[in-house]
Formats: structure tokens, C-alpha cells, sequence
């Protein structure tokens, strides 16, 4: 299983120095991929989690982290597509894609937030609809298509864009969403599929399988099964209701040991995102504290 590691983007650890010194050190390390995520608003009296209080743009961060590494892929998990038009995403995925020779993974789910939908001028309509033709854009964009589009969202005036991405149709695309309808769209359009930092990882051999066959019933070959890797490094957490030891808690050996679990569960990929630690993505914490923290657990458990 490949390993990978949530890039410092959120709250104290935050910093253009640390996206380089940690970006790199993660590669010398021998993580397979960093990864980035979106937050565009911190609505006023809403409780928001401390991870999303202070956020880097995702792809400016993995701009940044491309001229910094040379093997280690650089993904995002997720972009809202509704927030943004497939038009000006394909343009910045394809210039990620290039600056880095081809190391991207491009994320995206739906939504959640209300203020993000209001501020962004974006509806909740119709969203998985939307999402299989800003797909079908992406990639005709992508592919180098002269010819006019009109679909049911999107209209694209003939015309190309250039460059193309340096991978071949484009970068590989990965839906989130834990309800059934996602993870059917992930399976029937998508090449991977990648859980929420709230999913229960204990049932994640159920949603491997169930996302695999729904593939194979779409006449298509094994997705990449991805894991956000919520770690809490430090004292095993338990489940409030059922007293069990959260996966992903405790020492290094134990959170190992999870990993190797979800391995041999239908996981294909993780990573592990210490920007959920409130002691390293909290913006109160200080940051040479929350950076140590972080260096010794991406050092702990370091592939």
C-alpha cells in the first residue's frame, strides 16, 4: 500500500517554510504523495473545526511543493466543483500537471458548506448530475478537443487550451462522497475514490468491496482506494459508544499496525493528514510547537 502524507496547509504549521523543508523531507523520507485540500470561507457563527480556520489555496500550495520535490506525486483532497468552473480548473490542474512533469492527483467532491455555496454563487441542484459533465469537460479540455461543447451545465465555446498536462488522457481524477450515489459515480466515472476525514475507517473493507464491484459491474478495472488518514498520535482514543480504540490512535506501532489493517482491507493508498491534529492544524497553537509535533510523527512513521 502506498503511503502518503497530508502537506502542511492548515493552521500553525502553515508556512512557505515548511512547505519546503517538509515537502522535501517527506520525499527523502520515501512518502509516495502530499497532499492538499480546499477550504474557501470561515462563515461568522458557525463552529468550524480548528483544521479549517486557516487554509492555503490547495493548488498554489502544490505549485509551490512542485518546484521544492521531483518524484513524490502531489494531490488534493478535495476541491468543492461547484466552487469553481471546469474551464478555469482544467487550466490550473494542466499547469500543476506541468510544472511538476505530470505528479498530479486532482481530488474533487461536491460540498457542504451553505456560506461557501451562497459566497460562491454555486447551487446545491442537481449536483451529481453536474459532476459526471464537469468531468466529461475537464477531460475533453485535457484531451485537446477543438469542438464546441452544450451540455446541460456547461458551455464550452469551440477552442482549446494549452499546454496539456504532461499525464496522458490527464492527471487521474478522484471523487469523495460517503453516500451510495457518490461512491456509484466514483466507481462508474472516476479513477479512485478517496473517504472524508470524518469517515469510520473500521468499515472500510465493506465500502472497498462495494466500490470495486460496482466498478467491475461498469465493465471497469480496479479503482485506487484512498484513505485520509486522521491520525492521533499520542493515547489511544476510543469511540465514545462502543469503547473501541479508534484506528489511526495511539503510538507508532499501533497506528502501523492500522495501516497494515487497512491494507489488507481493500486500501490501496493513505495518508496520513496531521493537519487534523489540534496541536499541529490549529492556528492557536505555536507554530515552532506544532512543527516539531509534526516532524516527529512524519519521521515515526515514515515508510
Amino acid at each position: 500500500m502506498r503511503i502518503g502524507l497530508g502537506a502542511p496547509v492548515a493552521g500553525a504549521w502553515a508556512t512557505a517554510e515548511n512547505l519546503a523543508e517538509l515537502g522535501s523531507g517527506a520525499e527523502r523520507l520515501g512518502y509516495d504523495s502530499l497532499w492538499t485540500f480546499q477550504r474557501l470561507l470561515v462563515p461568522d457563527g458557525t463552529p468550524m473545526d480548528p483544521v479549517y480556520q486557516s487554509v492555503l489555496d490547495p493548488m498554489v500550495a502544490l505549485g509551490y511543493l512542485a518546484a521544492v520535490t521531483s518524484r513524490i506525486r502531489l494531490a488534493v483532497a478535495v476541491i468543492n466543483l461547484p466552487f469553481v468552473t471546469p474551464l478555469y480548473l482544467a487550466k490550473q490542474a494542466a499547469t500543476v500537471d506541468v510544472v511538476s512533469g505530470g505528479r498530479l492527483d486532482l481530488g474533487l467532491g461536491i460540498g457542504w458548506l451553505p456560506e461557501e455555496f451562497t459566497a460562491s454563487g454555486a447551487t446545491t441542484a442537481r449536483r451529481g448530475a453536474r459532476t459526471e459533465e464537469y468531468l466529461t469537460v475537464l477531460r475533453r479540455l485535457w484531451e485537446g478537443h477543438n469542438d464546441a461543447f452544450h451540455g446541460s451545465f456547461y458551455e464550452i465555446p469551440a477552442g482549446r487550451q494549452a499546454p496539456a498536462p504532461v499525464q496522458r488522457p490527464g492527471p487521474p481524477i478522484l471523487l469523495g462522497g460517503m453516500s451510495a450515489p457518490a461512491m456509484d459515480r466514483a466507481a462508474r466515472v472516476a479513477d479512485g475514490w478517496v473517504t472524508s476525514s470524518r469517515t469510520d475507517l473500521r468499515g472500510m473493507a465493506e465500502a472497498a468491496a462495494l466500490i470495486q464491484d460496482k466498478a467491475a459491474a461498469a465493465g471497469r478495472g480496479p479503482l485506487r482506494i484512498i484513505c485520509r488518514g486522521v491520525v492521533r498520535a499520542g493515547a489511544p482514543e476510543v469511540d465514545r459508544r462502543t469503547g473501541e480504540r479508534l484506528l489511526l490512535s495511539g503510538d507508532f506501532d499501533q497506528i502501523r499496525a492500522d495501516t497494515e489493517w487497512l491494507g489488507e482491507h481493500g486500501v490501496t493508498e493513505l495518508f496520513y493528514d496531521l493537519n487534523w491534529d489540534p496541536a499541529v492544524g490549529s492556528p492557536a497553537i505555536e507554530p515552532k510547537a506544532a512543527t516539531e509535533r509534526a516532524v516527529e510523527i512524519m519521521e515515526g512513521l515514515a515508510p
